[in-house]
């Protein structure tokens, strides 16, 4: 079994609802960086590779523009704009065309966070 990883990144801005939990820290219009990694897994076809990266890649740019330069709480369809909701977002729009998507983390390398998503499938 062989896993591959294609990742992109993309600038954003959101703010987030108040909670008891976060006493309203987060609800302030805000930006971060982003890097989204995509993998696959799978056994390689008779090209002896698993997918072609540019065909990967070709298929992340739609999402990526998605994203980039977006304020993010106003994206139909991400709901509250948390690494969560980004890792599914990304998930559900790459999963149709991508056989073999395993997983997507959305990280956020200034504050050292990331969410790991298996897809809603995986036990």
């Amino acid at each position: 079994m062989f896993e591959i990883f294609k990742e992109f990144r993309f600038e954003a801005a959101h703010a987030l609802a108040d909670s008891p939990a976060s006493g309203g820290k987060y609800s302030n219009l805000h930006g971060h960086s982003y890097r989204a990694q995509i993998f696959l897994r799978g056994m390689p076809g008779p090209a002896g590779w698993l997918h072609d990266l540019g065909d990967v890649e070709a298929l992340m740019q739609p999402v990526r523009r998605a994203l980039d330069h977006q304020f993010l709480n106003e994206i139909p369809d991400l709901g509250v704009p948390t690494l969560e909701s980004l890792a599914a977002f990304i998930w559900q729009r790459l999963a149709p065309e991508l056989p073999g998507l395993h997983r997507v983390i959305v990280h956020r390398d200034s504050c050292g966070e990331g969410c790991i998503y298996h897809g809603p499938n995986h036990a």
